[in-house]
């Protein structure tokens, strides 16, 4: 029998996919625990209640990004002071991208995050921040004007993904790696179409980028066309620029495969 009072054949109780057998058998069944008064509200802590919450967050950010068009993820440090120059370049670059037609996509938080939202908003762009709960971060700044806010790192970088034609990676720390190094990862193992990647700032990449070509090149740890996933520069317009270039090659390209693809099954 099974928890709903189905009739099921085989030895067990099943609780719909799942088989239960010996002392894993409940001694109630899920609609007794659902209609018991004064039980505890634990149950809402639980891992079955937290797929639901992962749930929601997904309904809501495909929902609340899915006609935004064309768009540039930003990733760079919350750290970063508005007096430094890295805020200056992330706030032209946010400037720049809304007058290249995409909207911008930041984690929502302060520092780099800000200052590209900033320069969207100041473009009479669409601003998005997609924030998430930290214990130690401020809530989503305030020049997002289009902003949601997630438990689970993994759903939102899923939307950062998604809606996002191109990267442009600032100065920043873990969190700014572990968002470059999922990207990078994605294209190189074609778990998603394409899409161009930008390193702002020579001075601070340039180590990392020289030990990629040697150490990590060295030992057949990547390929050389994998150093092409990565433009460096230090210029705002033109980092701006190889998002719309590369952006348009691989479209390009992309649509010559499906042309290729349509071709090898159209009949004879």
């Amino acid at each position: 029998m099974s928890d709903d009072g189905i009739p099921q054949q085989g030895r067990g109780y099943r609780k719909g996919p799942v088989l239960l057998r010996g002392n894993q058998i409940p001694l109630e069944t899920t609609d007794q625990r659902l209609l018991a008064s004064g039980e505890s509200a634990a149950w809402v802590h639980s891992d079955p209640w937290r797929v639901l919450r992962i749930q929601s967050e997904f309904v809501e950010g495909f929902g609340a990004l899915a006609e935004i068009g064309p768009a540039v993820s930003v990733f760079g440090s919350a750290r970063t002071k508005p007096d430094h120059p890295d805020y200056g370049h992330a706030e032209t670059v946010g400037r720049l991208l809304v007058e290249s037609g995409y909207a911008v996509i930041t984690g929502g938080g302060p520092g780099i995050m800000e200052a590209a939202n900033k320069g969207a908003r100041a473009a009479g762009g669409v601003s998005i921040g997609l924030g998430i709960e930290l214990p130690f971060e401020q809530g989503v700044n305030e020049y997002v004007n289009l902003g949601i806010n997630f438990r689970y790192f993994f759903a939102r970088k899923t939307m950062f993904v998604k809606y996002a034609q191109g990267f442009i990676v600032m100065p920043g720390g873990f969190g700014t790696f572990d968002e470059l190094f999922e990207a990078i990862t994605l294209v190189q193992t074609h778990k998603v179409t394409g899409f161009p990647l930008v390193l702002f700032g020579s001075e601070y990449w340039g180590g990392l980028l020289d030990w990629v070509r040697t150490a990590v090149l060295d030992r057949g740890m990547i390929s050389e066309a994998d150093l092409d996933l990565l433009y460096l520069t230090d210029d705002p317009a033109e980092a701006v620029s190889h998002v719309m270039r590369r952006g348009e090659a691989l479209a390009d390209e992309a649509r010559a495969l499906a042309e290729k693809q349509h071709a090898a099954v159209e009949p004879a």
